[in-house]
Parts: structure tokens; sequence; C-alpha cells
């Protein structure tokens, strides 16, 4: 039998209110969207009281995903993909 797991409950500005809210989180909202269904993935929404932080994960992503010169990027997707079935997460 598999094991329930809950989530941690975070508050977040919702996704519609990032573009209006001006500053620093719309700057972000361009970059963390995802293009292919709109929204912005929970891992960088939980981000959104606090921009500064958005921007470092933002970093952080960018970097691992096309900054590592001893991975291809298809090995680099393969890895996030086995990750996030790993974790239940929405790839």
């Amino acid at each position: 039998m598999r094991e329930t797991r809950s989530m941690a409950w975070i508050e977040t500005v919702p996704d519609g209110e990032w573009e209006s809210g001006g500053g620093h989180l719309a700057d972000m909202y361009g970059r963390v969207v995802d293009p292919e269904n709109g929204r912005v993935d929970h891992v960088m929404a939980v981000h959104s009281l606090n921009p500064q932080s958005l921007a470092a994960h933002q970093g952080l992503y960018e970097s691992a995903m096309a900054g590592t010169a001893s991975l291809r990027k298809v090995e680099r997707e393969m890895i996030a993909l086995v990750v996030s079935v790993q974790n239940e997460c929405h790839y």
C-alpha cells in the first residue's frame, strides 16, 4: 500500500496577482511562469512573498540546468525528471 503524504501549507501570492502588484515580483513573473500551462510551479510560488528569495532560487535553477559543463542538457533534464517523479511532483 502506498503511503499518503501531506503537503505543508505556505501562503503565496496567487498567479494572477504577480504582475498587477508591480515591483520585483512582477519583474520575476516572466522568468518563472511555465509557458506551457501559464502557471508558476509551486516550488517557485513559495517564494512569492519574498521576491529576492525567488530571484536567488531562479538563479540557482538556471545555473544548475544550464551551467554544468560536465552534463549535457538532456542529462540534466533526466535528473530533474527522476527527482520529480520520486518526489511525486509535477515536472
